[in-house]
């Protein structure tokens, strides 16, 4: 029997009562379409990167979402020097990023090296170094199982966040019949369309560390293709591109959210700590920072998670959890829950974690 231990980068969570494979827009409407007609519950996957299970056998369908075929399609050229491009939901988002500079158009190399599939990417508004997805997104389309309709959905409609959206609020919301959605939103995205740039440079490098190891200022543009080497290689030093081998890689990523609170609330954190701007008073600092500084170090791991430890900290990154070998969900809820229940006693801080959950309840 399939569990989502299999088909999840933290490897755990329990047995699925249905699960379905498909690979075309028409199979995933379908299959979705059963489901809700069905009554049960419905997980949509694609690469299982942002997603904690529990144990728990999952009494509902799973539909696992994989590559179509060709990884993109220019489906419009413009006279100011850009295209738009549509990705299928089950594309692989690295092998997009890869396909975008091989034909000459840049605006999402910053993010190279995220797991999971192009579907996945609006719903978190994924990002990193200084970028969101949210920049280029042009249009989604997606499955509205509110209305059992194929939708287009424009930037306003998404209500883009930082590591938000209209489809990821969705999933607790109440849908048909007044039961959540969840731990699949209201919409099920089929495609992505994106607006790139004709060029060989990349978008402007909007984080520190990346212009830093590039040579030029924060706001230049540098080579794209040095771009996405130079982001795959930071994220590899912090056990950030999956690799089979590598135990720092068993992980959901950033496993909380960068903090954002009102200025005076920011006031009274220690003097070192990380401030950035977030707009209209707000500020943004580090997850990552009050984690270490909390003790929470890299490696960090509760006694009972055994010796050596089933599931604790990256050894390279402080804001991922990590299955060492044999971890159960249990495991990574009991790190993460202790990691915010020490933040949360140095800081008055409670940390969100961001990935989607199946049967755990923060």
């Amino acid at each position: 029997m399939t569990t989502l231990a299999d088909l999840t980068t933290l490897r755990v969570g329990g047995p699925i009562a249905r699960h379905v494979t498909v690979t075309s827009a028409d199979e995933l409407v379908g299959a979705v379409s059963a489901a809700d007609a069905a009554g049960t519950p419905l997980l949509v996957v694609g690469g299982g990167s942002n997603l904690l299970a529990s144990d728990a056998p999952f009494e509902g369908t799973v539909i696992d979402v994989q590559p179509a075929g060709e990884v993109a399609a220019v489906v419009r050229e413009a006279s100011n020097g850009t295209a738009v491009v549509r990705v299928g939901a089950g594309t692989v988002w690295d092998e997009f990023v890869s396909w975008t500079l091989s034909h000459g158009l840049s605006g999402v190399e910053a993010l190279s090296g995220i797991p999971g599939t192009v579907g996945a990417s609006p719903v978190q508004n994924v990002g990193a170094y200084g970028h969101e997805v949210s920049e280029t997104i042009e249009s989604v389309a997606a499955y509205d199982r509110w209305n059992g309709l194929v939708v287009r959905l424009l930037p306003s409609d998404l209500g883009f966040a930082y590591r938000s959206s209209a489809i990821k609020r969705s999933i607790g919301e109440p849908g048909v019949g007044g039961r959540p959605w969840g731990p699949t939103g209201r919409w099920v995205v089929l495609s992505v369309d994106f607006r790139l740039v004709r060029s060989e440079l990349s978008a402007p490098v909007m984080y520190s560390e990346l212009a830093r190891r590039l040579g030029v200022r924060v706001g230049e543009r540098a080579e794209a293709d040095l771009v996405r080497s130079t982001v795959l290689e930071l994220r590899r030093g912090k056990g950030m591109v999956l690799d089979a081998g590598d135990h720092d890689t068993w992980s959901a990523g950033s496993f909380f959210t960068n903090p954002i609170m009102p200025a005076d609330a920011a006031a009274s954190l220690p003097a070192n700590a990380p401030r950035f701007g977030a707009g209209e008073g707000m500020v943004k600092t580090s997850a990552a920072w009050l984690i270490d500084h909390a003790g929470c170090a890299r490696g960090f791991h509760l006694p009972e998670a055994g010796d050596p430890p089933r599931a604790s900290l990256s050894t390279k990154h402080v804001l991922a959890l990590t299955n060492r070998g044999g971890a159960t969900a249990a495991d990574i809820e009991a790190l993460a829950r202790a990691v915010r229940q020490r933040v949360r006693s140095a800081y008055g801080i409670t940390l969100v974690p961001e990935p989607v959950t199946v049967g755990i309840d923060w």
